[in-house]
């Protein structure tokens, strides 16, 4: 008998070592994986593998503890919880997220509401929480406890190495879109609020910043806010604007300011181009005299940039090519450069234009056009003068006449009725030459 017992506590022994073996094995192969701040914990019938190291956050945003476990399948999993405290071990007293809804009146009263499970069902063996509304008070040492519930006493739970969380100031910005902008066409701006969390929704304002550096509403322009849940405990959080742009609006600026729970706020400022074109504007002498130079701008206000090009009728080619503003000269002018001068403005595929008509007179020819706007007046100022006289005249012998005695009066008709010329007939003949 001595011999087979013998054999049998070698075999016991054999494989008692290469347990040990194995299981250090095992332990150096995770801690020495390819993630240096993760580190996989094992114990009978489950393994952890929560973040180690430091993790940092922004005041008003988010973080995310990330953990995932395996399970093998003599271990039954009753639930977790998440501590933060500074000590070795943790208390019930430090838990700040227990997935037992009974524990939710003994959690941490700072952190009720605000902490979850990145992924609801832990059958998923993700562990992993979010932190949301982060505040600078919430930096500190996190750790995970694991129960099962085949086990009895303080040997049920399984405690996993802990994370560091620093959660600094707001320093991130919205992220704002803006798509290419074009006068009189209605369009979308996008903003996007920092982060991916799934604490309480930001709240959005936009702002024009107009000529003057004064701000106002756009008018017309209608926001919306808009909730996009990408898993879980993650969604993304944006607002719209959307208005009519135009000429007015070009090379201003837009704030989209997101505010967060405790009085948080961050903003971003884009300029804005738009697309516009003006009407072609002519200018310069536009009539000329001989040997005279001429010298003719034509612009047009645009964004983009148009392309300006001088014509002239029956004239072949260009007589001149430029961008935003051209001006043409001609020098020593003569008869034969009289006509139509056309400018054309290139913008976008499309084409405006505006001509002038130039005349090219001698200095005789000026002198004596001159003159014929200043006739009309004349020939006006002499009728006037003329009907003024024969007005005062009339209204002389009107006056005169009511002042003659009836008895005069009937003589003097009487008189101006014979048929023999007297005397004093022919002196008032003579009055009236």
């Amino acid at each position: 008998m001595f011999p087979a017992e013998c054999f049998t506590h070698q075999i016991r022994m054999f494989a008692l070592i290469w347990t040990v073996v194995l299981f250090f094995v095992r332990g150096t192969d995770a801690q020495t994986g390819t993630s240096a701040d993760k580190i996989r914990r094992c114990d009978t019938g489950i393994c952890i593998t929560p973040t180690v190291g430091e993790l940092t956050g922004e005041a008003g945003l988010c973080v995310v503890i990330p953990c995932s476990f395996t399970v093998d399948s003599g271990f039954i999993f009753s639930t977790i919880a998440w501590y933060k405290c500074e000590a070795a071990t943790c208390s019930d007293s430090d838990i700040i997220f227990h997935a037992g809804k009974s524990y939710n009146n003994n959690l941490q009263a700072e952190y009720r509401g605000r902490v979850s499970l990145l992924e609801p069902d832990v059958r998923n063996n993700n562990c992993s929480i979010i932190i949301n509304d982060l505040r600078e008070s919430d930096s500190g040492s996190y750790q995970l406890r694991v129960h099962d519930e085949l086990r009895l006493g303080p040997a049920r739970y399984l405690f996993s190495p802990k994370a560091t969380v620093t959660v600094k100031g707001l320093t991130q910005k919205p992220s704002v879109i803006v798509p290419s902008l074009t006068d009189g066409q209605r369009t979308t701006l996008t903003c996007t609020a920092p982060g991916l969390c799934s604490g309480s929704p930001p709240k959005f304002s936009w702002t024009w910043r107009g000529a003057g550096g004064k701000k106002s509403r756009i008018t017309g322009s209608i926001t919306d806010f808009q909730t996009e849940s990408l898993t879980a405990g993650t969604r993304r959080y944006s607002s719209t604007l959307t208005f009519t742009p135009s000429a007015e609006h070009h090379d201003t600026k837009i704030t989209c300011k997101v505010h967060f729970t405790g009085g948080l706020s961050t903003e971003e400022t884009l300029a804005l181009n738009v697309n516009y074109v003006k009407e072609v504007q002519i200018t310069g002498d536009r009539n000329p005299k001989m040997g005279d130079t001429l010298s003719l701008t034509c612009s047009v206000e645009s964004f983009l940039p148009s392309f300006i090009a001088w014509t002239k009728h029956n004239h072949n080619g260009s007589l001149s090519k430029s961008s935003t503003s051209s001006t043409l000269v001609v020098p020593n002018m003569t008869a034969e450069h009289s006509g139509p001068y056309i400018c054309e403005a290139s913008y976008r595929g499309r084409s405006l234009f505006s001509y002038v008509n130039i005349t090219v007179s001698s200095d005789l020819e000026r002198s004596s056009g001159s003159s014929h706007p200043v006739l009309p007046w004349v020939v006006a100022g002499v009728s006037l003068s003329v009907n003024v006289l024969f007005i005062f005249f009339i209204s002389c012998l009107w006056n005169s006449r009511k002042k003659v005695k009836p008895n005069q009066e009937d003589s003097t008709y009487m008189s101006l009725q014979k048929t023999d010329v007297s005397p004093e007939y022919e002196v008032i003949t003579q009055r009236r030459n």
